[in-house]
């Protein structure tokens, strides 16, 4: 991996051009996604079968997976997979529980109630990828929160396929979609964001795709809610000479194997620990039967950073803000306190990333390119709405009317103060 040194300012400078760059090759993409969501969102129906016979080489007469379809897949599944997704299934709602939000009321002040409700979205739709890139855990963590939320309907999307992985339609029954529709890439989110004659609109869109997908959501945002947009996936590790090496290499590898635009970053204050990672990350690498992927990421995007001590080895970390953090230091639970930017964090020598991944229950859709900096992992929050509610009695607009009164006429606005006024007789 490339290494680089310098203070934290000089490092964040080199990785937010890095991001620019990225940001700057993705807007190729601009004019082929607008013209994909323009067509959809008018000719709906014909559109998408123009779109599925084009690009996936299907001519589909429905696009909704059928019951039989769901059920071929629950007969032909891996026992151990559906029991790992069960279990999994377990965890991610355990987890997600907490994050329930349950309102206020606050009636302190005679006449006075003030409060919030917090009330479900309606309708939500849920990318899942097709193909190579098809992660049933993907499926869970979409769609588990949003019925913890209480969303009355889930509608799952996915690439048309001639045959389905299993799991992924498993995960979607056991997770409790309401429908999965057969259609991919942009004119998937362009579907879900204006409704077609099959496809029912939807109030906020979320789950991983590949540049079309991103861009997509990108451009229909205002009309409906997104998660997030998504980069390509990245990992940091903060790592003294306490740690294993093949451990650290092992678990860079398990994101540079996802995307060769995946980025894996290790910020140590040990020289001779960084000499074993590359020596690792080479031995690992030739094992791997997405080598050709991993190495690419690791040769171009990843990125070994020497500090001078461990303060300074979460300072630089946080300017990275990565999607997944390891601290794979002793008694990492302490360090906590020092962590300031970073989607999902893991503590300790054993815990991997992949434990997040899969089973832990933490969500696994997370803020990529540095934007862990003000976004936060998915979650129950992302499918709710906050409304405040307010009741004055009557005394209790007396008593406020001539605060109210002397704001509204500060700022102009007549009609503000008259319609508190009114309410007492003054005209």
């Amino acid at each position: 991996m490339k290494r680089l040194t310098g203070s934290a300012r000089e490092i964040s400078q080199i990785l937010d051009a890095e991001y620019a760059a990225y940001a700057k090759s993705q807007d190729n993409f601009d004019g082929i996604v607008a013209e994909i969501i323009a067509n959809v969102r008018a000719n709906g129906d014909v559109a998408l079968r123009e779109y599925s016979e084009k690009f996936d080489g299907l001519a589909l007469t429905s696009f909704e997976v059928s019951r039989e379809t769901i059920k071929r897949a629950f007969d032909t599944i891996d026992p151990d997979v559906l029991l790992a997704l069960q279990n999994a299934k377990e965890n991610i709602e355990s987890y997600h529980k907490h994050q329930v939000e349950p309102g206020f009321v606050d009636a302190q002040v005679s006449g006075v109630i003030r409060g919030q409700l917090v009330l479900p979205i309606e309708k939500v739709g849920v990318y899942v990828p097709g193909g190579t890139a098809a992660y049933p855990s993907s499926v869970l963590m979409n769609v588990l929160p949003a019925k913890i939320a209480g969303v009355p309907e889930i509608y799952m999307v996915t690439p048309p396929q001639t045959q389905f992985n299993p799991a992924i339609l498993v995960a979607a029954q056991l997770a409790g979609v309401t429908k999965i529709f057969q259609v991919g890439g942009a004119q998937a989110i362009a579907a879900l964001a204006y409704g077609t004659e099959s496809i029912p609109k939807v109030d906020k869109i979320t789950g991983p795709g590949n540049v079309f997908v991103a861009t997509a959501k990108k451009q229909v945002f205002g009309q409906v809610g997104i998660d997030m947009i998504a980069g390509p996936s990245e990992i940091g590790v903060i790592a003294d000479s306490s740690a294993n090496a093949a451990y650290v290499a092992a678990d860079l590898l398990s994101q540079a194997e996802h995307d060769k635009l995946a980025r894996a970053v290790l910020v140590t204050d040990s020289v001779a620990l960084a000499d074993a990672v590359d020596l690792e990350l080479e031995k690992q690498l030739q094992t791997l039967p997405r080598e050709a992927i991993a190495r690419a990421s690791i040769e171009n995007n990843g990125r070994t950073i020497i500090a001078n001590s461990v303060d300074e080895m979460f300072d630089l970390m946080n300017e990275v803000a990565p999607e997944h953090l390891e601290i794979a230091l002793d008694d990492a639970m302490t360090y906590l306190p020092k962590i300031k930017n970073a989607g999902s964090i893991f503590l300790g020598h054993f815990t991997s990333e992949p434990i997040g991944d899969y089973y832990a229950g933490t969500n696994h859709v997370l803020p990529t390119s540095g934007t862990a900096r003000f976004y936060s992992a998915l979650g129950v929050y992302d499918f709710v709405k906050r409304s405040q509610f307010t009741y004055y009695s009557q005394d209790a607009v007396a008593a406020a009317t001539k605060d109210i009164t002397t704001l509204a006429y500060s700022e102009g606005l007549q009609a503000h103060a008259r319609a508190i006024e009114i309410r007492r007789g003054d005209r």
